[in-house]
């Protein structure tokens, strides 16, 4: 761990282990080869330094100097804009305001499916099959470019890599013809050299067959 002297000089990210939202995190940061100081911490075992900086004692939380931050997409989109390049978010206000009511839905319609499986929960069998459905309906579109919707890698492929990578997780399997498009979508993100980078170690056990 960064001494509290080279800390100040350092970005510092308290990280959950697997969480989707400290992973969407470190993956920005493993793109944008931001160094930073990261901290895997247990939920039930916060730092006093979080609450210090973060009134609800979440993760992830960020430190840029005396800047605080514990809302996911406000970190990305910070992040996004005090490293400009490689650019996530389109620069013309309306592909950047398109790209992030597409977030938006990505976040509705599936991250929402995700949790309450997860939450395993009387409604977990069908958020699965909701989920999968979805997928396998939105395949098309992931075969129309190299990244979704883009030929350029954005933050929706960051999302996007965070939920696909947990597919076994959640108890989810892809078959069929239609498929074929979200695998070969798949590749392409995990292979990422940042992608695997960002991985936590109980990450990399999610998919140790893979």
């Amino acid at each position: 761990m960064a001494s509290q002297a080279s800390r100040r000089n350092l970005i510092t990210l308290y990280s959950g282990a697997s969480d989707f939202a400290s992973h969407q995190v470190r993956l920005v940061l493993a793109e944008k080869g931001i160094a930073a100081e990261i901290d895997i911490v247990r939920p039930d075992a916060m730092p006093e330094e979080v609450y210090e900086v973060n009134p609800y004692g979440t993760l992830p939380t960020l430190i840029d100097r005396d800047l605080s931050l514990f809302q996911s997409d406000i970190m990305l989109e910070y992040l996004d804009e005090r490293f400009p390049h490689p650019p996530l978010l389109p620069v013309y206000p309306v592909a950047r305001a398109q790209s992030r009511q597409m977030l938006y839905r990505i976040k509705r319609d599936w991250f929402s499916l995700a949790d309450k499986i997860l939450q395993d929960g009387k409604d977990a069998a069908e958020a699965r099959r909701d989920l999968r459905d979805s997928l396998l309906a939105t395949a098309p579109l992931f075969a129309e470019s190299t990244y979704f919707l883009s030929e350029e890698y954005s933050l929706l492929d960051v999302y996007l890599a965070t939920l696909l990578w947990r597919l076994p997780m959640l108890g989810i399997e892809l078959t069929g013809p239609a498929s074929k498009a979200v695998h070969q979508y798949m590749l392409r993100l995990f292979e990422r050299d940042a992608f695997v980078s960002s991985l936590t170690e109980a990450e990399r056990r999610l998919r140790s067959g893979y």
